[in-house]
């Protein structure tokens, strides 16, 4: 159970789908704010990423926990600090498009992002309803193909990468073990299957 009860379940998956509007603010300001502190983009995503496994190393020395997160997070890396790993090295790992700037030069690390921020949390609430992990799956890469199909229309990215990399999501989501959370893997999978299969696009 999440910390906070129902207002942590919610804030749980708040902090998920708000995590959506990274890829935008990433490639459509992150020049901008990059500017600010004379670095290049992906040199500031480093820097929060190096910041990010700090704050983490503190709370699990302190053993806190916040509003939202399960009470084992104290003793091991949480969800959250997951998610934002693998946020941060999809945007830092993930080809661009060359031959488009802002949101659509994310052609690979924007639905990445939002497979996670979208397809995690409606998976997560359809086993909660005890629907079954049939129905979990089954609405996972429903989400998942409206996500990638998108990019393929708005952002141009491959249709054949979308079509390998929808269910590498949800599949992401599947595995149950200690030492990792979904909110990684989720990104991580198709990650590592993108960069095997982009030489071939």
């Amino acid at each position: 159970h999440s910390v906070g009860g129902m207002s942590g379940h919610i804030f749980r998956r708040f902090t998920h789908v708000i995590m959506c509007l990274v890829p935008i603010l990433y490639y459509t300001k992150g020049d901008q704010l990059s500017d600010f502190f004379s670095m290049e983009p992906n040199q500031f995503v480093t820097y929060c990423l190096l910041i990010l496994i700090l704050l983490e190393i503190s709370r699990l020395y302190f053993g806190i926990i916040i509003v939202g997160q399960r009470e084992y997070e104290a003793k091991q890396i949480s969800a959250l600090a997951w998610g934002a790993f693998a946020v941060c090295l999809a945007l830092i790992i993930s080809p661009e498009s060359k031959n488009f700037d802002g949101l659509e030069s994310g052609i690979y690390a924007a639905p990445l992002i939002w497979g996670l921020t979208f397809v995690d949390p409606i998976m997560g609430e359809i086993k909660r309803s005890k629907k079954g992990i049939k129905a979990a799956i089954f609405g996972g890469l429903v989400t998942s193909y409206v996500i990638w199909l998108s990019s393929s229309y708005f952002l141009g990215t491959p249709i054949i990468a979308s079509i390998i990399l929808a269910p590498m999501t949800v599949l992401g989501e599947l595995p149950t073990v200690r030492w990792i959370d979904d909110n990684a893997t989720m990104i991580l999978l198709p990650l590592t299957v993108l960069l095997l299969i982009e030489p071939f696009l």
